[in-house]
């Protein structure tokens, strides 16, 4: 049985389809269905129920998907040491993050791998989602841990690493802030504080108000999410922030509101369809997976 099959099967009970999963591995969508019904025929059973538009696990699947995790994770120990004993083997990974990366345990990830992976260098910057999508475009970067909403348009491969929701953070004396949840249109005539003009955030918030029907009444805007939650303990207006994102910097003296409808943001690790990766980058993004794939940092 073909260890990179596996790693295949792996994806694909991600996806729930060929053609995205045959894409993300740089396959062809008929190699991709070979290696599944070899990997079937090693098993002697069936892992997916099948239709004509999605594949799902069956109950086999569902047994066999632990095991391929661990054994993905397995291989990747040992490709690690192999790499970090090898002569003359290096090579340097370019990744871009959005600057909130410790509630969602970015900052594990590079800096376990940098640990476990001597052989290789990760030059790592910091910028917001929109910069680092015209990075990827640019080819500036390998890989971007990104913020996109639900509806982000499918111009990268990305594995997704964390999910948020936008929540208002509103003075305690505020009339708001005992109703929980609240709908986003009772925001209208509200004074509202959202991150700086040229992030995602900033425009998030403002396109999710016109389609609740209003244009929002901005009264500041910065980089630093601190200060929108002070500005609304001291009753300057609220604050529009992600839940997990501002959580480790919330005040007593401040109330956090859910919003309905929904609004999720995830958190991506993306890259650039259809290239050639270095050895450095192809482990990079193996090692993510491992880690993602068996909720180390969950």
């Amino acid at each position: 049985m073909e260890i990179e099959f596996i790693k295949e099967f792996v994806m694909l009970a991600e996806t729930g389809n060929f053609v995205e999963t045959a894409e993300k591995l740089f396959l062809t969508q008929s190699s991709l269905t070979r290696h599944i019904k070899s990997l079937e025929d090693s098993l002697g059973v069936k892992v997916f129920d099948r239709t004509t538009r999605k594949v799902s696990l069956n109950r086999f699947g569902r047994i066999f998907l632990q095991y391929a995790k661990e054994i993905n994770r397995i291989q990747l120990e040992y490709t690690t040491a192999f790499y970090n004993e090898l002569q003359g083997v290096h090579g340097v990974v370019k990744v871009g993050t959005i600057p909130i990366m410790i509630p969602y345990h970015i900052t594990d990830i590079i800096s376990q791998f940098q640990h476990e992976n001597s052989a290789f260098t990760l030059d790592v910057e910091e910028a917001d989602s929109l910069e680092l999508i015209r990075m990827l475009r640019e080819r500036k970067c390998d890989f971007a841990f990104i913020r996109e909403s639900d509806d982000s348009v499918n111009e990268f491969n990305k594995i997704t690493v964390a999910t948020d929701l936008l929540v208002a953070l509103v003075p305690p004396s505020h009339f708001l802030a005992n109703q929980d949840p609240i709908v986003l249109g009772q925001l209208a005539h509200e004074p509202l504080l959202l991150l700086a003009k040229d992030t995602f955030m900033y425009s998030l918030c403002v396109e999710k108000c016109k389609e609740a029907g209003f244009f929002p009444r901005i009264v500041f805007t910065g980089h630093r999410a601190e200060n929108l939650i002070d500005l609304a303990s001291k009753g300057m207006g609220i604050a529009l922030l992600m839940k997990k994102a501002s959580a480790s910097l919330v005040k007593p003296k401040i109330a956090v509101v859910t919003i309905e409808p929904v609004i999720r943001s995830t958190i991506s690790l993306a890259y650039c369809k259809n290239i050639n990766m270095s050895k450095a980058s192809v482990h990079f993004l193996n090692y993510c997976k491992t880690c993602i794939d068996n909720s180390l940092y969950q």
